[in-house]
């Protein structure tokens, strides 16, 4: 299953978000938002809105067709099919 997602370098709770899938040998493509440029911000936040209604916050994690919003370790493993 693809798990991609959008981060900010500097916040904790997506740092952990990453550790998680990296913890869980989860292949993940991420993309943080603070260190891309003005036009790729602007593209990634009108992904965000249009499954979000309209919010944007982080970390925003896409697994397979489930979008996750925030820190959420039980539904990543829900969705991934992982056990406890």
């Amino acid at each position: 299953m693809k798990v991609k997602g959008y981060t900010l370098s500097y916040c904790p709770w997506c740092n952990r978000a990453k550790k998680f899938f990296a913890d869980h040998s989860v292949q993940f493509d991420f993309v943080d938002y603070d260190l891309v440029n003005s036009e790729d911000q602007k593209r990634i936040e009108q992904e965000m809105k249009s499954h979000t209604g309209g919010d944007v916050s982080f970390p925003y994690v896409v697994i397979g067709e489930a979008v996750v919003v925030g820190w959420n370790p039980d539904r990543y493993k829900q969705l991934l099919g992982l056990k406890e």
